[in-house]
């Protein structure tokens, strides 16, 4: 299966402005709250998140991250994260579509939030590939995913997730993971 479009997610914006209830949700408060207790560093030169829809994690992670750049498909989504984090003037957001367009930099720190399901087999292990060309040595990559059904995505978290360590296997160690009945954190770290 190919990986989804970004018309699939303007289409899901455009009929609900927090598709997902990132703003209301308890399942969503309680996931933000384990990623970021996951995060093995007080503080991060260089963050990137892929995926950060209407910014509500973004804010979070804007507070361990000296400078973070936060992409998403969907301009829509990214209006409302640029609103909702005006007060941090140390982020930046791009509309992007990963893995195939990225921003320039490297980082220390990579999240792939709940979006790596949305890729195709081989987009998924081309964004391995991609991210391992992102980050710095030593650089922490964290990935959250639903383990709920997902039946109009390309993969399962579990696939997802499994899919991208083992593809990035070459460039960085599987260190923690961590299982919920509803989702999956899965922490790595760059060699080198």
């Amino acid at each position: 299966m190919a990986s989804l479009p970004p018309a699939y997610f303007d289409a899901l914006y455009s009929g609900d402005p927090d598709p997902w209830r990132f703003r209301t949700s308890a399942y969503e408060a309680a996931k933000y709250a384990a990623t970021i207790a996951v995060l093995p560093r007080p503080r991060y030169t260089s963050g990137l998140e892929i995926g950060c829809s209407i910014g509500v994690f973004t804010a979070l992670l804007a507070q361990r991250c000296d400078a973070l750049v936060a992409t998403d498909v969907a301009e829509a989504a990214l209006a409302a994260a640029r609103t909702r984090n005006r007060n941090h003037r140390h982020v930046r957001f791009e509309r992007r579509q990963f893995p195939d367009d990225v921003p320039a930099g490297v980082f220390d720190l990579i999240v792939f939030a709940e979006m790596l399901y949305y890729l195709g087999p081989a987009a998924l292990v081309k964004a391995a590939a991609v991210a391992a060309s992102l980050a710095q040595p030593g650089a922490d990559i964290i990935l959250v995913h639903w383990l709920g059904e997902t039946p109009d995505y390309p993969l399962t978290g579990t696939a997802a997730a499994e899919g991208f360590i083992a593809a990035i296997a070459p460039e960085a160690e599987h260190v923690a993971h961590r299982a919920t009945p509803q989702y999956r954190i899965d922490h790595l770290r760059c060699r080198g």
